[in-house]
């Protein structure tokens, strides 16, 4: 590869997303599946930090997925994904895949980066979600970084373990059984030293265990940080009203119908790709109000400023928002 490809990026569509090319695509276990895209030149891709998801958009619908490279330099995109044969479609489209066909991708984003302050890294996954954390693991191999991951995965069933087990050594422990994992995690919840951040995904009942364990053993709000692959099942929520500041016009937003959905139904066009809160493509900016944040793209501290909210499945807590639209 010449050094004029690699300092040219690949171009990006006129809506913004990537156009690429799965470049490879092996399987990691016998329902995961890895799949690679690159440029058509091998060029440099645009750069992200680690625990970074891109959104890849299949037919009419489009979804995230997890990188699980450091981020630096990049000139592929690399994911895996797990078959769900009940799903929303997402999981299929990924695995029927082939080399040589081109996808329209999203610009890297991430609600999950490594803290900058950190002294160690402590990386918590089960199954699937081991994804963003080798993200981590690969960071904190390049740059140095201090980091230990307890892997949960049933025997036979865990991916990317051979390259966790080389990037981490014996910073690595493997969970095959519930109770293991939590003997384990009790021990490194309770030994860990000071300055530690914990990062954790997973099944969100799993992640929900974890956060609420450290919490309990006094671990501060600010050292932890999770992943969700999707939002669990929304209610129908409460109607309320929208006011369009720039455009000085008022909607009415029923319940069960989303802001988005009320936004293009009266002909404004926002930007949207995965309509699930996890890509942050529908960010809109609010002037006045307090949003029902139920989005999993923007940080705590994001949703406490209360200037942007989602609006593909974020509502109203007051019965009046108004926005910058």
């Amino acid at each position: 590869m010449t050094g004029t490809a690699l300092q040219n990026k690949a171009k990006p569509l006129l809506d913004g997303t990537l156009q690429l090319e799965v470049t490879s695509v092996s399987a990691q276990t016998d329902s995961i599946t890895s799949i690679t895209f690159g440029g058509a030149l091998g060029e440099l891709l645009p750069s992200y930090v680690p625990g970074s998801h891109l959104v890849v958009q299949y037919g009419t619908g489009a979804n995230a997925y997890s990188l699980t490279g450091s981020g630096s330099a990049p000139t592929e995109y690399s994911i895996s994904v797990l078959r769900i044969e009940n799903g929303a479609g997402g999981s299929l489209a990924m695995h029927a895949l082939c080399v040589g066909d081109l996808v329209q991708v999203s610009h890297p984003r991430s609600a999950f980066a490594p803290a900058a302050t950190a002294s160690h890294h402590l990386l918590i996954a089960a199954g699937i979600g081991i994804t963003p954390v080798l993200s981590h693991a690969r960071y904190a191999a390049e740059w140095g970084a201090s980091a230990s991951l307890i892997y949960v995965h049933r025997p036979g069933t865990g991916a990317h373990v051979a390259e966790a087990r080389q990037l981490l050594g014996p910073g690595l422990t493997e969970c095959l059984d519930r109770s293991s994992f939590q003997e384990v995690l009790t021990r490194q919840l309770t030994t860990q030293q000071l300055g530690t951040h914990l990062y954790v995904c997973g099944p969100n009942a799993f992640m929900d265990s974890v956060l609420k364990q450290a919490r309990d053993l006094g671990w501060p709000k600010s050292l932890l940080h999770s992943e969700a692959f999707s939002g669990a099942a929304l209610d129908d929520g409460e109607p309320f009203e929208v006011r369009l500041a720039r455009s000085k016009v008022t909607l009415n937003v029923p319940a069960g119908v989303s802001l988005l959905g009320t936004l293009e139904n009266a002909g404004l066009t926002v930007p949207n790709m995965c309509r699930k809160g996890i890509c942050g493509e529908c960010a809109v900016p609010v002037l006045r109000g307090e949003p029902l944040h139920r989005d999993l793209y923007l940080t705590d501290q994001e949703k406490d400023d209360n200037t942007t909210m989602m609006c593909c499945v974020s509502r109203s807590l007051g019965q009046e928002l108004e926005l910058d639209l």
